[in-house]
């Protein structure tokens, strides 16, 4: 059986109710709080059904290739508690981060478990990883789906495809 996770065969229309000035403001907002590691906050963005999915290579299954990440909400918040106790070997000491967005576009709607339909945008990024060993530059495209709750926009779907994920990658001990 063949997911479609990713498939642009399944994208819709743009729905009706996000304004691009918010919908670039939520994404900057999201960034920034993973690059000062305000997990809270962070985390407060994601919905109940949230996925996290950093792929190794280019693919829209999950199920038939490996990922970096592939963290459904229970496994987010995990990684994050993980994060909070300060004691994870790979970011002692923390990495510092900072990363820009580019090229953000509304790509259209998708249907949800809950029967509505998020906005599904992608944007470029560059992210600097600065620690004691180096610098670090990466850089990609990101997959977002936005959902309105109780007037807000939550997370519920990123995808992040690093320009160099069909190589050997260093240990990634931060959120990207």
């Amino acid at each position: 059986m063949t997911s479609t996770v990713d498939s642009p065969a399944t994208l819709g229309p743009v729905p009706d109710g996000f304004d691009s000035g918010e919908v670039q403001q939520f994404l900057y907002r999201e960034a920034r709080y993973a690059d000062e590691s305000d997990y809270d906050a962070w985390e407060a963005l994601w919905t109940e059904d949230a996925l996290y999915w950093v792929p190794v290579g280019t693919t829209d299954d999950p199920s038939r290739t490996m990922s970096v990440i592939y963290d459904n909400r229970s496994r987010i918040a995990t990684r994050l508690k993980q994060f909070r106790t300060g004691k994870r070997y790979a970011q002692a000491p923390p990495s510092n981060l900072r990363r820009v967005l580019s090229n953000i576009e509304f790509l259209g709607g998708r249907a949800n478990s809950s029967g509505g339909v998020d906005l599904e945008v992608a944007a470029n990024f560059i992210v600097l990883e600065s620690r004691a060993r180096g610098n670090n530059l990466w850089a990609g495209r990101a997959t977002y789906r936005l959902r309105r709750q109780d007037g807000d926009l939550r997370l519920a779907y990123k995808k992040v495809v690093l320009v160099n994920n069909d190589q050997p990658i260093p240990t990634l001990g931060f959120l990207i």
